[in-house]
């Protein structure tokens, strides 16, 4: 029989891992239970605090769904989707930042230029990016997954006025690595305040729950790594204080008034100029 005491049973764990086929995977885990045990024995678990974090684990589990992942947003608040971005980071091309909980797979395919204001309240803006190498060169193909609030703050997940797949797209770049999509003006928004990654952890330590308005893009080209971002409004008042830590300098874009009749003609808007966001995406190769 194995006498298992305070001086055995973690090697003991890990060790029982030993037999995963996978050798990252038996890493991961071996490494994650050595480091479970420390912080348990750091803080001296108590059988209270214990049942209390499972109870949590189960409150996060229960209010996640299809459509919404409170364990992503407890990823978030807790800077570990902003931490797993920045050890991922390349100097060399654009930093990733948080995918939050309300990326669902399976957006409309657009064609390229895209209109997504439909019947959105807000002001009507043109992002244009343009997606090329670390070199600056054009990746003529790269998809484009693209996804952003409503002028009320919400996404179209949790607000049911708003039509399915609303201001969000696929859409393939030009030759010229370009595309633009006409869109409404992100606006700042409230994390969710109504489950345990709010209620429980955020609002008991006195932390904002505001985000900065911000774009959403994942892109992806053949032979280069995806990328996972955001792109953020520099006249935001939240940049300092983003509640999921996702804000980087690189990926701060300002809007400019730029002459554009055909823009505007489009778009409904009066006079010849119209707001834009232009910005570069710069992708690692595999």
């Amino acid at each position: 029989m194995k006498d298992m005491g305070l001086a055995t049973v973690t090697e003991a764990v890990a060790q029982s891992f030993a037999g995963l086929p996978d050798a990252r995977q038996r890493e991961l885990v071996q490494c994650l239970v050595k480091a479970l045990h420390q912080y348990a024995r750091d803080v001296q678990l108590t059988h209270t605090e214990w049942r209390a974090a499972l109870t949590f684990l189960h409150k996060v589990g229960d209010i996640s769904s299809d459509s919404r992942s409170e364990f992503s947003l407890l990823s978030d608040v807790l800077g570990l989707s902003s931490l797993v971005d920045l050890l991922a980071s390349d100097p060399a091309v654009t930093p990733g930042s948080v995918l939050g909980p309300f990326h669902t797979p399976g957006s409309p395919w657009l064609s390229n230029p895209a209109d997504l204001t439909g019947a959105n309240a807000g002001q009507r803006v043109l992002l244009r990016a343009r997606v090329c190498d670390s070199a600056g060169q054009a990746l003529p193909g790269a998809s484009i997954d693209f996804w952003q609030n409503a002028a009320n703050g919400l996404y179209w997940q949790v607000d049911l006025s708003q039509p399915t797949d609303n201001l969000r797209c696929q859409l393939k770049v030009g030759a010229d690595g370009c595309c633009e999509i006409a869109t409404i003006r992100a606006v700042p928004y409230e994390i969710p305040t109504d489950g345990p990654a709010w209620l429980d952890l955020v609002e008991p330590a006195g932390r904002s729950a505001w985000r900065p308005a911000h774009f959403h893009v994942i892109v992806s080209a053949s032979g280069y790594r995806t990328l996972v971002t955001e792109i953020f409004d520099a006249e935001d008042p939240y940049l300092d204080s983003d509640a999921v830590f996702g804000v980087r300098e690189a990926l701060v874009g300002r809007y400019q008034n730029v002459a554009d009749p055909e823009a505007c003609a489009r778009l409904g808007l009066p006079g010849e100029k119209v707001p834009v966001m232009s910005f570069e995406i710069r992708l690692a190769p595999l």
